[in-house]
């Protein structure tokens, strides 16, 4: 009778055994173990950015962003000339969104008497695409600017 057992546990045994496996990738009612997802980081836009969709070499606006704040200058004369255009509140990424925006508020006080400086309180700004896009306006005259960073 013991030589029956042998064979019969040691087969109940591996039946069990192959069951109650949870090893990666073996399926369990049917369905596979799905894959761990990439959890994506929001994107680092601080630093330097410069026009990419001016007319000229010479004549385009320029970017810094820096802590909670952006920067932008009209730049002309081969660099040598900068005049202020925008400084306002910057807000970071929180997600791995593909986009991001913000409405940035004016700083007053840095812009008030800078001639070439908007005059909007607020002015939305948007991230996609490895780029920042913004509406830019002078004498009567918008334009959609977009950024990219420089290196």
């Amino acid at each position: 009778m013991k030589t029956t057992r042998m064979p019969l546990t040691i087969t109940l045994c591996l039946i069990l055994c192959a069951c109650g496996s949870n090893s990666p990738g073996s399926v369990q009612s049917g369905t596979p173990t799905p894959a761990p997802k990439e959890v994506l980081q929001p994107a680092d836009l601080t630093g330097d950015w410069k026009q990419k969709n001016s007319e000229s070499n010479d004549a385009y606006q320029a970017a810094t962003i820096d802590g909670e704040t952006i920067t932008i200058n009209w730049v002309t004369n081969n660099e040598d000339t900068k005049s202020l255009y925008w400084v306002g509140s910057f807000e970071a990424p929180t997600s791995g969104a593909e986009s991001h925006s913000w409405t940035s508020k004016r700083d007053q006080e840095a812009t008030e008497s800078a001639m070439l400086a908007s005059g909007d309180e607020t002015k939305k700004f948007t991230y996609e695409n490895g780029e920042i896009s913004y509406e830019a306006g002078i004498m009567g005259t918008t334009t959609t600017v977009r950024l990219s960073k420089t290196e």
